[in-house]
């Protein structure tokens, strides 16, 4: 895996296990509303990840923007489906979300290089 892939992976878990380590009730339930709706159900799972990921873009979150491109990744998006994600992500956020774009393409190419190794 790449170093961009595991830095963002380890942190993620170190951080979300003191989280949920702190037993709050509410920070519980909203990490569970947050498993819960990328469930399978009208929408497909994949579906709800390029959604997730098309969102973060336009919030300009890299946290989530890597979350859901490896989300996506799992799901078995082609990059040919990012690149339009990529698209509608950048026609409503603005010009602005370009620079999360490059940094998203670049994620993106590590998590496809690690089945290459």
């Amino acid at each position: 895996m790449g170093k961009l892939v595991e830095e963002f992976n380890a942190y993620r878990a170190k951080m979300n296990e003191k989280i949920l380590a702190s037993d709050n009730k509410v920070m519980k339930r909203i990490y569970s509303l947050d498993t819960l709706t990328y469930q399978e159900g009208a929408l497909s799972t994949k579906v709800k990840e390029m959604l997730g990921l098309s969102t973060s873009m336009v919030l300009r979150c890299d946290d989530c923007v890597k979350y859901h491109l490896e989300k996506c990744f799992e799901q078995g998006v082609s990059t040919e489906e990012i690149f339009e994600v990529f698209g509608v992500a950048n026609l409503v956020g603005g010009t602005i979300v370009i620079p999360h774009t490059r940094r998203a393409v670049e994620y993106w190419e590590e998590l496809n290089n690690t089945t290459q190794d």
